[in-house]
């Protein structure tokens, strides 16, 4: 992937790791820390698991919906509009959520280029584990021989990206039965744990991913956000 225009080297980031969060809990973090980055703030990266959702980007189509959402509310999974990109897919437990609030303007305003970044970031943190994940052409996400393991949706707001990535660890992906994942009719999904035979180590992976996106969006990790 070319590189993207040389980034201040002041630059930085900082990670926010609130837990396990519902879909709308993690929406208005976003939109305060979204706020405040648009007032001058810094640069962030949220890692957290949502409770089971199924959440609709603003490119959604309700037949990718497999059951009423009066039936998927009684099997305890919540169904949530959101202002990402993108169609329908699931978060859950067992799936690393990140949360990039970035500063575009001093990427260039290139959207397309913070996407690919993103699935790059995503590619070299599953090499780290040993799992070749690639891109698909025509096709936003990660994969790992066919199979999804990755999906990726963004908005932007006065060139502040938020919204972002998620990265299936663990082995139980029932909760993407229920859907037709980002629309595409057919997809198989993975997951890193599938991958390797076991359970990755949570906290390890969070640390392979903090590399690579400092890294690839080549600025520097300032530490835990306070």
């Amino acid at each position: 992937m070319a590189r993207p225009a040389a980034v201040p080297s002041t630059a930085s980031f900082r990670t926010l790791r609130p837990g396990r969060l519902s879909y709308q809990d993690g929406l208005r973090l976003q939109e305060e820390l979204v706020a405040a980055r648009c007032r001058g703030g810094e640069d962030l990266l949220i890692l957290l698991e949502h409770d089971p959702v199924i959440t609709l980007g603003r490119g959604s189509d309700g037949d990718h919906l497999l059951l009423p959402v009066a039936e998927l509310v009684r099997r305890g999974v919540t169904v949530a509009a959101s202002n990402r990109g993108g169609d329908v897919t699931w978060h859950g437990p067992g799936q690393l959520v990140g949360y990039p609030i970035v500063d575009l303007n001093r990427r260039g305003r290139d959207l397309h280029r913070y996407l690919c970044e993103l699935e790059e970031v995503l590619i070299v943190t599953l090499a780290r584990f040993g799992v070749p994940g690639e891109r698909l052409p025509g096709k936003t996400g990660v994969w790992v021989g066919g199979a999804k393991i990755a999906s990726i949706g963004i908005a932007v707001r006065r060139w502040i990206a938020w919204h972002g990535f998620a990265l299936n660890l663990s082995a139980d992906l029932t909760g993407f039965d229920l859907i037709v994942p980002c629309g595409l009719h057919g997809v198989r999904m993975t997951s890193l744990a599938g991958e390797l035979g076991r359970p990755p180590e949570w906290a390890a992976v969070e640390e392979a991913l903090i590399t690579a996106f400092a890294n690839i969006l080549q600025i520097d990790y300032a530490g835990d956000h306070e």
